[in-house]
């Protein structure tokens, strides 16, 4: 380096504070609270939860009509239709939560 292109020592605190500065946020970054991960643990649980609840009962309200005689059993037709829907949709969340495309 020539003598141009060295800082000054007056701007040299400036440029440690910046530094430190920015280590710092990222750090706070990567570190997200506890409350955080509780959160996301239980909007995901709640994601696949009310899809299959819901998918259950309009199943068991299709096995009442006695649709084709019994041969399907709708309810757990509508069980497996809403866990997949809700996973589908945890999925989607998370990967937006995430960050990836």
């Amino acid at each position: 380096m020539t003598k141009e292109q060295k800082p000054h020592k007056e701007h040299l605190p400036e440029i440690v504070e910046k530094k430190y500065e920015k280590r710092e946020q990222a750090r706070q970054e990567r570190q997200k609270p506890i409350f955080f991960g509780l959160g996301m643990f239980g909007t995901i649980g709640w994601t696949i939860a009310v899809p299959t609840v819901i998918g259950t009962f309009i199943g068991r309200w299709l096995d009442t009509l006695h649709l084709m005689d019994n041969q399907v059993s709708w309810t757990l037709t509508g069980m497996i239709g809403g866990l997949v829907l809700g996973a589908v949709g945890a999925w989607r969340w998370v990967k937006k939560e995430s960050g990836t495309h």
